[in-house]
């Protein structure tokens, strides 16, 4: 029982880490596309920030996945928890 709260402890931090990376290396590269940079000096930074902020909502998706079991099984009765 206990882990799927250890699992849900380790993934929501690191998922939300994740999001807010990737968020400021979008960012970067939205600065770089005002300032009217190369095409190539934003274009990967942006695509590199899509995939880390995809990366994090998988995780974090999986922490909530995991936290979910874990209430569920608190929610049994104790006979019926292994």
């Amino acid at each position: 029982m206990y882990k799927h709260y250890q699992d849900w402890n380790e993934l929501a931090p690191r998922g939300l880490l994740l999001i807010g990376f990737g968020i400021s290396i979008l960012g970067e590269a939205i600065i770089l596309k005002s300032k009217n940079k190369s095409f190539w000096r934003w274009f990967p930074l942006g695509t590199i920030a899509l995939i880390v902020i995809n990366a994090g909502i998988s995780v974090f998706s999986e922490a909530t996945k995991q936290r979910a079991l874990y209430e569920m099984k608190l929610s049994q009765p104790l006979d019926k928890q292994s």
